[in-house]
Formats: C-alpha cells, sequence, structure tokens
C-alpha cells in the first residue's frame, strides 16, 4: 500500500474496524511514519471519549425491590431476571447514533484539514521556486539586455588587456561604450589565495582610478562583469588588481591585467 492509502486508514485503525490484513499493514507502517503516527493519535483520544458520550441509564427504583423479593423465595422469577438487565431507552440508542455520526463527522474534518493544510504548503513552496525562478530569468534578461546596447553602440570600442608578472598566461577583453557602459571579461586567472580577490579599475586620463566591481573566478579561471556609464564615462586604461577580499576605494595590490583604447 501507498503512504496515502495507509494514511486513510488511520481512522479505521483508532475505532478497531480494519481488515487484519489492513490493521497488519499499518502497524508494519506506523514506526516508520510519523505522520501516521501522529494521525492514529489523534483519532484514538477522539474515539475514547465514547464511553463518555452515552448517557447513564438508572435502573426504577422499584426493581430492586422485585430482585430481593425473588431472591428471599428461593429463585429469581424469569420477569425479574430479565429486568436485571434493563434496555436502554430509544433516546440512549439516538445519542449513541449521533456520537457515532459526529465522531466520523470529526475524523473526516480532521482528515481533511490536514490534507488542506499539506496542499497550502506544497502550494506556497511552488510559489517561491517560481518566485525565484522569474528573479533569475529577470536579470539574465536585464544582462543580456544590457551587453546587448553596449555591443550595438555607436561609440563602442574594444580593449585588450595583456597578462602582468604576476600572470602572464590571463587576459582580458573589454567592450566599451562612453554612452552605454562597459563589458569585460578576463580568462586563464590564477586562483588566490584566502582574502584575496581580483578587483577591476577604469582609469580616466589624468585621474584617479575608479573601482569598476570585483571578480568572481569560475573553476576554469573566468570571470566577466558589467559596468554601467557612469562609471565608464572615460576610460584611458582598464586594469585588474589583487586585492583584500571585498575591495579597496584605491589600488594597492599587484597588477595582473591592463590595456587602453
Amino acid at each position: 500500500m501507498t503512504h496515502e492509502e495507509l494514511r486513510g486508514l488511520t481512522g479505521g485503525y483508532a475505532l478497531g474496524v480494519l481488515s487484519e490484513v489492513e490493521r497488519r499493514a499499518l502497524d508494519a507502517h506506523l514506526p516508520t511514519c510519523p505522520e501516521c503516527a501522529r494521525e492514529v493519535r489523534e483519532f484514538s483520544r477522539v474515539a475514547n471519549g465514547l464511553a463518555f458520550a452515552v448517557p447513564q441509564v438508572e435502573p426504577p427504583a422499584a426493581l430492586r425491590a422485585r430482585v430481593l423479593k425473588a431472591a428471599t423465595e428461593g429463585s429469581a422469577p424469569a420477569a425479574a431476571v430479565s429486568a436485571v438487565r434493563p434496555r436502554p431507552p430509544v433516546a440512549a440508542w439516538l445519542a449513541i447514533a449521533a456520537s457515532l455520526a459526529a465522531i466520523a463527522l470529526g475524523l473526516y474534518t480532521l482528515t481533511l484539514r490536514q490534507r488542506i493544510d499539506a496542499l497550502q504548503a506544497e502550494l506556497r513552496e511552488v510559489n517561491a521556486k517560481v518566485e525565484r525562478e522569474l528573479q533569475i530569468a529577470r536579470a539574465t534578461a536585464d544582462r543580456a539586455n544590457q551587453i546587448s546596447a553596449i555591443l550595438a553602440a555607436a561609440d563602442v570600442r574594444r580593449i585588450d588587456l595583456a597578462g602582468q608578472a604576476k600572470a602572464p598566461q590571463a587576459a582580458g577583453r573589454a567592450y566599451w561604450s562612453a554612452s552605454r557602459g562597459l563589458i569585460f571579461t578576463a580568462t586563464n586567472l590564477p586562483a588566490l589565495a584566502a582574502g584575496q580577490q581580483y578587483q577591476l579599475w577604469v582609469i580616466p586620463p589624468g585621474r584617479s582610478p575608479v573601482s569598476a566591481g570585483l571578480l568572481d573566478l569560475d573553476a576554469g579561471g573566468r570571470a566577466s562583469v558589467i559596468v554601467d556609464s557612469a562609471t565608464a564615462a572615460q576610460v584611458g586604461t582598464v586594469a585588474v588588481t589583487i586585492e583584500p577580499a571585498g575591495g579597496v576605494p584605491q589600488p594597492t595590490g599587484d597588477m595582473v591585467l591592463a590595456g587602453t583604447p
């Protein structure tokens, strides 16, 4: 049986109305499933209340006298013996039936509520996943639009960056548009020691370097970044240096890549 099929038997298990095969299957399942075990405990608490749901029947006052009289005479008449076992009145049977119906409805309502809660949790998880995927898709689309705008700009210029003494095998390339921004890519950058990070700089003619972002390397030593047009409005040199993790306001470490338009 599947988990859902076994879960549907928990109410009947608590009431003791399952077949032998169903009971054995659920007995084997309960130690491995906290969810079904919890439902059985909840249903059992409801079922145990049945004993208190039926009103107590008080025997007639004259019954005691008849029983005593029959005992002193040495034999109890059949009518007296029969009277010792009073039958519940119709109202009592109606109360029993109403209690059973209420319990059945309560068990069904509890099971239905739990399944609705589970479906709502699944729906929230799906919605969160869809929202994350939409955010990724929007970011990807925005990045693609930025790249297209820079490459299609009338003033775009290509800048090749050469590896320096600390990374002679490294190479970089930038496409710069003063009106749209700058795209930078690098290859063969060596892995860095802990606490270090590559930082990209644009250096306007005759001015101090301006940080253009931090580079995160993939496993192949590649990195890329897009720089907005405000930061890259004027470019005399594009360079990459090794800096403390998190970056610095001005270059302090070794230069590994450099190039000019």
